[in-house]
């Protein structure tokens, strides 16, 4: 009788797909898989799953189906069968100022389901995902954390900057526009000229934001290749990066190395003091709390604090430096930031990369370009502490985030304008009847409230353009940008819309933000706040169904990273 596939034994690698492919009963399995182009030979091998979060709603994410091509190659070449597939994307930058921003948090929660659901329903052996854009990243990391198989997440790089009368330029630079149009500083066609170079092709946004903080992050957490992200969305080596994403995917398969063996409290600390030490954005502090929740790793918001309190800003990266993420690359990478804090002793040396090296190796291996200007020397820091501060108080018992990398400002004291929505301060701000020395109150914004916590740089880089970003402060239960500066606290907890002391302020009550104390405080007492909370009661929610309702029902606080997971670990 001649021999079939089904009289070979499996191979060990097929630790989970076996079930799928393997022995007579898994004839129709084999027949449905066949119909989509795979053979015998394929299907022997180990299969690893390659999600992209493709979409052409935004450059971010737009290279992402040609690298899947070379993720897939270095798989074959090493001994594994690619099987690709997709989940979704939301644009920060397109849909900000809009009902759309609500969408942006919550596609964290949706990409992470996604992702752990075709992975459980296919039984794949391992996997590789490509991100991008904001709420990709750690959505992607979130899914491994649960799954825990052999995988590792790939950055698809980050955009150029545009040039504009000679000088570089961001999305940060045409949000800013706006403001400085609507106080009359720029012209429409200006803006026009701006807006039509800022973003001139593929690549997630090009400063320090919430993208480029979340791939360094990836790096010094060890569950992205070290140095693989940082290479810029279109340079010709990020072809060889992906295929070796593949290659290094299959290495784990078959040693069956697990995300659970690379991300431990030590490597959170040292993802944490790369946020702190590029100036990056605060919803890194978000992100790293879900996280920590997905891997069931402690962690509390106010550890962020404490790690950016000793740890000092050597990049000089936008909103707050002068560089951004391509010219970080060209200066020698990542690995600078990592030799630089190294040298304090401010990571973790021995936590592991996926690539199998160290974080002491890796940083001993960092090769600055000469002459570069990026990162300097811990010894002569831009700042010598990080670029975020936990705040607490009687406006935030949970606490709250508030970045300090780009403006000297540590202290601001000043009558209160509440705005229950982000379009109701947008109409302020145009209106341009905001006032110096203002603290800006955006409220029903939260998790919950928003519902989906939406971004502020709408207004933020509209007040920051018309040239008041130094004269009033904001704090909101939502979220900001990573490109957001000036003084602005953000994540602010409890939200409004669950009864926290923020849904109690009025105009003109007294709001003090003292960073050095680390406090956000009304000049009101616990009865006087108290009894205004006695009188209030949550306004209906903007959504009765659908996915946002459900969010709002599941969500938990900014301080527990706005996870939807009933529990730590999965």
């Amino acid at each position: 009788m001649a021999e079939t596939p089904y009289d070979r034994p499996s191979d060990p690698a097929k630790r989970r797909s076996a079930a799928i492919t393997d022995g007579p009963d898994r004839a129709p399995a084999r027949a449905m898989l066949k119909g989509t182009g795979f053979t015998d030979e394929d299907l022997a091998q180990p299969i690893v799953g390659v999600a992209t979060t493709w979409i052409e709603t935004m450059p971010c994410n737009l290279n992402q189906r040609a690298l899947a091509e070379h993720v897939k190659r270095g798989v074959r070449e090493a001994g594994g069968t690619p099987m690709e597939f997709n989940t979704i994307s939301v644009s920060d930058g397109v849909s900000m100022g809009t009902e759309g921003m609500r969408a942006s948090l919550v596609s964290r929660e949706v990409i992470a389901d996604s992702i752990e659901l075709v992975v459980r329903g296919h039984l794949f052996d391992g996997l590789v995902c490509l991100v991008g854009c904001d709420k990709t990243i750690p959505a992607a990391v979130m899914a491994l954390a649960r799954l825990d198989i052999p995988g590792l997440v790939l950055y698809n790089g980050s955009i150029a900057a545009g040039r504009y009368e000679g000088r570089d330029v961001t999305i940060q630079d045409v949000f800013e526009a706006v403001g400085a149009h609507l106080a009359g500083t720029m012209s429409a066609a200006e803006v026009h000229a701006i807006e039509s170079v800022a973003c001139p092709g593929a690549g997630a946004c090009g400063g320090q934001f919430t993208a480029n903080t979340m791939s360094m992050a990836l790096d010094l957490l060890g569950i992205s290749p070290a140095g693989l992200n940082g290479i810029p969305a279109l340079r010709p080596e990020k072809d060889e990066a992906a295929a070796e994403a593949g290659r290094l995917a299959m290495r784990l398969v078959r040693d069956d190395v697990r995300p659970s063996a690379l991300v431990t409290r030590e490597s959170i600390d040292n993802a944490i003091a790369g946020v702190a030490a590029s100036g990056g954005s605060t919803n890194g502090v978000l992100h790293l709390l879900a996280i920590a929740h997905e891997f069931g790793i402690p962690l509390e918001i106010d550890e962020f604090d404490s790690i950016a309190e000793r740890t000092p800003v050597v990049a000089s990266l936008k909103p707050g430096g002068e560089y951004v993420a391509t010219d970080l690359y060209e200066a020698g990478g990542v690995a600078l930031v990592t030799a630089e804090l190294a040298k304090r002793g401010l990571v973790h040396g021995d936590a592991r990369n996926v690539d199998g090296r160290t974080i002491a190796e890796i940083a001993r291996d960092a090769r600055p370009a000469e002459g570069q200007k990026v990162v300097v020397s811990i010894d002569e820091p831009l700042s010598p502490t990080g670029g975020l501060a936990i705040l607490r108080g009687n406006l935030s018992p949970l606490g709250c985030v508030v970045k300090l990398a780009g403006h000297e400002r540590r202290l601001h004291r000043g009558p209160a304008r509440v705005f229950e929505s982000e379009e109701e301060c947008f109409a302020a701000v145009k209106s341009r009847s905001i006032r110096a020395g203002d603290v800006i109150v955006i409220r029903y914004e939260g998790p919950a409230g928003g519902p989906g916590m939406r971004e502020m740089l709408h207004v933020t880089a509209a007040i920051v353009g018309e040239g008041m970003g130094e004269e009033i402060a904001l704090i909101t239960d939502g979220r900001f940008s990573g490109a957001t500066h000036g003084l602005m606290v953000g994540h602010v907890a409890p939200e409004a819309a669950r009864g926290g002391p923020i849904a109690a302020l009025r105009d003109g009550d007294i709001v003090a933000i003292d960073v050095d104390d680390r406090t956000l405080s009304v000049d009101l007492s616990e009865e006087e706040i108290a009894a205004r909370l006695a009188d209030w009661s949550p306004p209906e929610p903007r959504y009765q169904g659908g996915v946002m309702a459900k969010y709002a029902a599941l969500v938990r606080p900014a301080s527990e990273g706005a996870v939807t997971t009933p529990h730590q670990g999965g």
